[in-house]
Parts: structure tokens; C-alpha cells; sequence
């Protein structure tokens, strides 16, 4: 899915970055202390650091910050996984190399994230699909390392398995910034990475093994 292109009247690519990169960082702010709706332009102008005419320079609408919040999220996940899929190792490390990266992100990204669910409601009829399908792409990603396990005999898995752990990393990984207040108190970023690891490939080894002894089958 191509990104949604979010107009802008500066030519300098690098300078549009830097400064939607302001504007991301000031708008997560006040979407989480305010909410999206109660969130001016204006206000996100002076957080960004800049006058309310230079944020139109950038953006058209409020609207326009929340796809930006979704891309810079799925961009930082995708550049992370990008060197496990390239090379396409399809070994259990190079699936545990994934895994770990993800959620080091989502450890970096995790206000980002925390915003971008709660003012899902706040999208309009073509924003919402947009994001719910850049979610789906990034589940593809864990797709495609697992299935290249499986391709490289590593691991048994049916395709619809496959499909469910790749959308549980996911959702483990944003349980690390959804429950916070209770998990970062109890354990460090790499103690929950290796725990969270631990459960999931212990769960894929019992699938193989069942699938192994046909207690169930493909």
C-alpha cells in the first residue's frame, strides 16, 4: 500500500522531514494530554516550534499529522526488518532477530503508538482503512520471515498459523507500550523481549510437535 501523500509546499525534501518530524513529536504531546479533537493546528505549531503559517507549509490538515504518525511508525518498523528480509536467512535466529528489533521500536515509538490507537476513532472514512491496512502490512513483514522459516525447514507451521503468530508479534509487541504502567515496572525492555520470545517459540515448537504425532493437523 502506497503512502498517502501529504501535500507540501517546500521543495527540500530534508527539510520537510525535519520539520513533520517536529510537528510528530509536538502533535503526540497534545494528542495524548488533549485528545485529537480538542488539538488546534495552531497548538501543534507552537509545540513543533514554529508559527502557525509554517505548519501549513507542510501539512493541509489535522488529519494529515495522524497519517504521518501511522508512516513513521510503519517506516521504522519496516527499516528494521529490512535487513532480516533481504537477506532472506530463514533461521530461527533471523526470526528472533526480527522479533527483538520490533519491539525496540516499539520501545522508541511507544507514545506514537499509544496516540495512533486511541484516536483511531477520531479518522474519517478514509483515513481509518488506511491505517488498519498499514498495521496489516506490517504483520505481512513477520509473514514473510516466518514462512521463509518454513520454506528452509526450520519450522512446521500451516499457512493460518502462520498468519496467527505473525499477528500475535504484533500484538505482544504493542502490549509492551498498551500496559506500561504495569510491565515496564516489572521488567526491563530485554528481559521482556527474551521472555516474550521464550513463549512464542515455545508455542510454535508444541504446534510442530502436534502436527509431527497428527494430534492435529494441517
Amino acid at each position: 500500500m502506497k503512502k498517502r501523500e501529504v501535500q507540501a509546499s517546500v521543495k527540500d525534501e530534508r527539510l520537510v522531514q525535519r520539520r513533520r518530524d517536529q510537528m510528530i513529536k509536538g502533535a503526540v504531546s497534545l494528542f495524548k494530554e488533549k485528545g485529537f479533537h480538542r488539538t488546534t493546528t495552531r497548538e501543534i505549531a507552537k509545540a513543533a516550534g514554529f508559527s502557525i503559517g509554517t505548519l501549513y507549509e507542510y501539512i493541509r490538515t489535522k488529519e494529515d499529522v495522524l497519517y504521518l504518525v501511522c508512516d513513521s511508525i510503519y517506516d521504522h518498523v519496516s527499516e528494521r526488518l529490512q535487513e532480516d528480509l533481504e537477506h532472506k536467512q530463514g533461521t530461527l535466529e533471523s526470526l528472533k532477530h526480527g522479533i527483538a528489533n520490533y519491539f525496540r521500536v516499539i520501545d522508541e515509538m511507544q507514545e506514537e503508538i499509544l496516540v495512533m490507537y486511541q484516536e483511531t476513532k477520531s479518522l474519517n472514512k478514509e483515513a481509518l482503512p488506511y491505517v488498519l491496512k498499514k498495521e496489516i502490512e506490517m504483520a505481512d513483514m513477520f509473514e514473510k520471515l516466518i514462512t521463509l522459516c518454513v520454506e528452509n525447514g526450520e519450522l512446521n507451521l500451516t499457512e493460518k498459523q502462520i498468519k496467527i503468530l505473525s499477528h500475535t508479534i504484533i500484538v505482544e509487541g504493542q502490549m509492551w507500550s498498551f500496559r506500561r504502567w504495569t510491565l515496564q515496572k516489572l521488567f526491563t525492555l530485554e528481559e521482556y523481549i527474551e521472555m516474550q520470545t521464550e513463549y512464542l517459540f515455545s508455542g510454535i515448537n508444541g504446534v510442530s510437535l502436534a502436527l509431527q504425532k497428527g494430534i492435529i493437523t494441517k
